[in-house]
């Protein structure tokens, strides 16, 4: 079964009562979410010369989507989209909970659009103090939409999801600024049965690189690969 929801290309399947999000949300929001990150270098592209992330991935791409709330009119408008997908797909009565560290200053802004009340959930809980993970005033009765800045595996946006769930709070979904587009992400979201929505995402970044020449041509094949396989990726 297909539902269209908010135009063709945010379809949406359901299995188990799972919707799993096929599509971004908008083509034409993605398309200018992309163009806003790359101008600003909230995302680097550098197939030549690959970045190494974290996890020891090599990596022709970086993001920063902090670097946007440098950016007044850009900020908005991410926090405006946002906070319209949000009352479109869940309406208003609900606390927003920004995934720290990197959601935090998103989410308070889409928090002030949607005039809600916003919490922010750290990876583990302080280990002095009240040994809070969640931060905040929110009831268990309450229900929670998380906003996230960037899904990549997904593991450390579903740790926040967990840390919410074990306080007996009921999470509605996430909304995120962009993703790249794993497969193991999708697998991670299906089987956390957690519904995620983004603005844009890894294809129309590379749509506005390429439209751009933001990169070479002969580069837009090396963007692509890497994609495929994240882990293996190696330059050539």
């Amino acid at each position: 079964m297909l539902n269209d929801f908010g135009g063709q290309n945010n379809k949406f399947s359901i299995e188990k009562n799972f919707i799993h999000l096929r599509m971004i949300y908008d083509q034409k929001t993605a398309q200018q979410t992309a163009k806003f990150l790359l101008q600003i270098n909230a995302i680097k592209l550098n197939p030549k010369n690959p970045y190494t992330w974290a996890s020891g991935w090599k990596s022709p791409i970086y993001c920063d989507n902090r670097i946007s709330l440098s950016y007044p009119e850009i900020r908005n408008y991410l926090a405006k989209k946002i906070g319209e997908q949000a009352q479109k797909i869940y309406g208003q009565d609900y606390v927003v909970a920004g995934v720290a560290t990197g959601a935090i200053g998103i989410g308070m802004l889409v928090a002030d659009v949607l005039n809600t009340p916003f919490i922010y959930v750290r990876p583990e809980p302080k280990s002095h103090g009240r040994q809070n993970q969640i931060e905040g005033q929110i009831n268990p009765n309450q229900k929670v939409l998380v906003i996230e800045d960037l899904i990549s595996t997904g593991k450390s946006s579903l740790n926040a999801v967990k840390a919410l769930q074990k306080n007996g709070i009921e999470v509605l979904g996430m909304l995120g600024l962009f993703d790249y587009g794993f497969q193991l992400a999708i697998d991670n979201f299906k089987a956390a049965e957690v519904q995620l929505h983004t603005l844009s995402d890894y294809d129309h970044l590379i749509l506005e690189a390429e439209k751009s020449e933001y990169v070479e041509p002969e580069e837009i094949s090396v963007l692509q690969s890497w994609r495929v396989s994240p882990s293996e990726w190696k330059p050539s």
